[in-house]
């Protein structure tokens, strides 16, 4: 009657530990912890070079940690053992510049690494798009290339490419930094939408508004040092260190 244990559900999607990098003799992350719970949204905040970045590209190794660990849905990225491109097709990634392909249409953006790593037939993967396009709002811009269309859309494209794969995790590198303000609300609606459905994200953002009213919890980083993490009522409102207070207190102005 009984069947095999299934896997413990962990506490955590993603648990990075002490994670060290360096470039040269700079020290870009000094021992960083990152806890993220499945389905909560996470913002990443601290002034330029405080490691918010490399942080995120340490979580999918496309930069490569000195130290520590990082455990993806009780796998385990750093071990030898892993295979890394499985579990990369576990992260989605969103970047700050859009990484579009400026030669293929929206839809053959989205629908490549569906044929091509996943083996997904072309209707499946064009169906797949239309689907992806429709929640990030952009359902009529299949045919539509790249220059055609805003940055605005070009990142709502990128965050669709990201889902088309099915992740479990999206990280999000600054996604909203290459915009013009009028167009930062419709990426950042997108952003708010997924919460709104559950799907766990990591996002370093310098849209304080934005992680002040979605974020399950915020980690401001400074120096390669987590100086203080916590719900963002509490980070926002009731920040325990100095240091997170300055910080705060500059960007009002």
């Amino acid at each position: 009657m009984s069947s095999a244990a299934a896997a413990p559900v962990p506490r955590y999607l993603l648990e990075a530990r002490g994670v060290r990098k360096s470039f040269g003799t700079t020290e870009v992350l000094k021992s960083v912890d990152l806890l993220v719970e499945p389905g909560k949204l996470v913002f990443l905040i601290g002034p330029s070079g405080s490691g918010k970045s490399t942080l995120l590209r340490c979580c999918n190794r496309l930069e490569e940690p000195d130290g520590g660990s990082i455990i993806m849905d009780n796998v385990d990225l750093l071990s030898p053992r892993t295979d890394i491109n499985a579990a990369r097709r576990q992260i989605g990634m969103v970047f700050q510049s859009f990484n579009l392909y400026p030669h293929l249409t929206v839809q053959k953006n989205i629908t490549l690494a569906l044929r091509k790593v996943v083996g997904m037939s072309t209707a499946d993967a064009n169906a797949r798009a239309a689907e992806m396009l429709a929640l990030v709002g952009l359902p009529d811009k299949a045919a539509s290339y790249p220059a055609q269309l805003s940055g605005g859309q070009q990142q709502r494209i990128g965050i669709a490419r990201s889902l088309a794969l099915n992740p479990k995790i999206i990280l999000m590198d600054e996604p909203t930094s290459a915009l013009d303000p009028e167009l930062v609300g419709s990426v950042l609606a997108v952003v708010k939408d997924l919460r709104d459905r559950g799907i766990t994200m990591v996002i370093a953002s310098h849209e304080m508004n934005f992680a002040r009213e979605a974020a399950d919890k915020v980690v401001f980083l400074d120096g390669g040092l987590v100086i203080e993490h916590g719900s963002a009522e509490n980070i926002f409102l009731r920040p325990q260190e100095e240091r997170t207070r300055r910080f705060l207190a500059q960007i009002r102005h």
